[in-house]
């Protein structure tokens, strides 16, 4: 992850998988490392993938349409990688950007963020 003032930071799990499509792609995540950007997956263990059109969250609402971004949710405020590219810190609309809440919380949108899973061996 980077933010717009240059920092990096990661967060490294040991253990990443999603379980079929006929069990709502739900994820399991385990064996946190830190990077410096904190734990915001965690939360995420055991929740199915959440969509505009398939809310399959945690919460009383469909956290991808409030935080325009579909992603493994549980209430929501954790991470949002496929939220909407914003510049930084704006809180004009809340919480609706690319996040990592326990690095820059929920009203910065990170400069860049990536995902990469390797397989087991």
């Amino acid at each position: 992850m980077e933010d717009f003032d240059g920092g990096k930071v990661f967060a490294r799990y040991s253990s990443f998988s999603v379980d079929p499509e006929a069990s709502g792609f739900t994820l399991h995540v385990s064996g946190f490392t830190d990077g410096g950007a904190g734990d915001s997956m965690s939360n995420q263990n055991g929740q199915k993938f959440s969509t505009f059109d398939k809310d399959q969250d945690s919460w009383n609402s469909n956290c991808a349409r409030t935080h325009l971004g579909g992603f493994w949710y549980n209430d929501c405020e954790y991470a949002n990688p496929n939220g909407v590219y914003r510049w930084g810190a704006d809180g004009t609309i809340f919480a609706i950007g690319v996040s990592w809440y326990t690095w820059k919380g929920q009203d910065y949108s990170l400069k860049s963020i990536s995902m990469m899973v390797r397989p087991v061996q």
